[in-house]
């Protein structure tokens, strides 16, 4: 095994980050560049350019730049009035930051199990979680893939509850209405937030982030928010705010990568294809699930096996990154232990966090690297 990873020259990379920036290098340069020049570094040119072009892309009427992925969840609850005392439902097997964000504000995140074949809420659970409290529903479309949105509007449309979909890991991911109709995540709720981190579908060479939506009164508020909550008089401000500006460096990389995303999909949907064609055969690995209604673009490709932590000890020593996502739910971590859950409240997320081995995913990522990949982890696994 060590003489395939030797014969093919290079290491294998859990994400190559490089790799993608040499293919754009000129226009990225000229981009940083023209920012320096014009020494406009905070709210420059490029930063309404970026909202303007990836509402655009979304098909959303507002898009507000913001600092990053975790700052739009917390300005999404103040944008919708969210207070101290305020209950909001999201999944427990999800990385920390919607939660964080609810707590710093008081609000209580309230946790609900998920699908244990495509990860992402479970709607059929919400129903019994809601109370006098609930106020909204945080959606996380999970490794690239949306959750089952239509259900879920249904339910916050009953119940009056607002819908805040986190699009961090699924930027031009869509979802297919029973009608027909395709959206792409980040436009069916009241509010969403996304992320450009370096490893997202969509990243910047630092941190990033945005909401969208199509409420004016929203965006407004949201701009607001953003910026102390200062509104058009300048030194007037109109609500509590925050500081959170999306670089204007940042913006001008992220206008470039923009017009590249559905190529960089296409690439991470053609290695995931391939993975999935690669490991279909094993009874001890299990591949992605894939919803009907929804297209993945595998911002992670992530099996599940058994003897996970075996398995991943072997393959660094194979030369082959792997990552888990993630080692605990939420409801089980010592910062919302005040939450009051125990071992079992949801059995799904408890089992997933036990199994979940992300691989190698990226739009450079070769079918070499891929074979070379998979050959390892089946004779591995099948040694364990």
């Amino acid at each position: 095994m060590v003489e395939l990873n030797e014969h093919m020259g290079h290491s294998i990379k859990m994400v190559d980050l490089h790799g993608q920036y040499l293919k754009i290098k000129e226009e990225v340069d000229q981009a940083i560049q023209g920012v320096i020049d014009s020494t406009s570094f905070i709210s420059g040119e490029s930063v309404s350019a970026f909202g303007s072009d990836l509402a655009f892309y979304l098909g959303s009427s507002y898009v507000i730049p913001c600092a990053n992925g975790t700052d739009a969840l917390q300005i999404a609850y103040q944008t919708l009035d969210l207070k101290a005392g305020d209950e909001v439902i999201m999944p427990t097997f999800n990385y920390v930051s919607s939660a964080e964000a609810a707590s710093l504000l008081g609000i209580k995140p309230v946790f609900v199990d998920v699908w244990e074949d495509t990860f992402n809420l479970n709607e059929n659970l919400i129903v019994s979680k809601i109370t006098s409290a609930t106020k909204a529903i945080v959606v996380v479309h999970l490794f690239g893939q949306s959750a089952n949105m239509e259900p879920i509007l249904g339910i916050a449309n009953q119940y009056g509850l607002k819908v805040i979909e986190d699009t961090a890991q699924s930027l031009g991911a869509e979802y297919i209405f029973r009608s027909g109709i395709a959206k792409k995540t980040g436009t069916m709720g009241d509010l969403s937030i996304h992320s450009f981190f370096p490893t997202k579908n969509l990243g910047c060479f630092g941190d990033g982030g945005a909401l969208a939506t199509n409420s004016l009164e929203l965006a407004n508020r949201a701009k607001m928010i953003t910026h102390h909550g200062q509104g058009k008089q300048k030194y007037v401000y109109e609500m509590i705010g925050c500081n959170s500006r999306l670089d204007t460096l940042q913006a001008a990389i992220l206008r470039v990568k923009l017009k590249y995303l559905d190529s960089y999909l296409a690439s991470r949907m053609k290695a995931g294809d391939y993975y999935s064609q690669l490991f279909q055969n094993s009874t001890s690995l299990i591949v992605p699930a894939r919803s009907s209604f929804a297209k993945h673009t595998f911002n992670q490709y992530v099996l599940k096996i058994d003897k996970r932590d075996l398995l991943q000890d072997k393959l660094k020593v194979a030369g082959i990154p792997t990552m888990i996502y993630y080692p605990s739910p939420l409801h089980l971590q010592p910062a919302f232990k005040y939450l009051n859950y125990q071992i079992g409240d949801f059995p799904i997320s408890e089992k997933l966090c036990l199994q979940v081995l992300a691989l190698p995913m990226h739009t450079e990522l070769t079918l070499s690297e891929q074979d070379y990949i998979s050959s390892t982890i089946h004779q591995l696994n099948n040694s364990l």
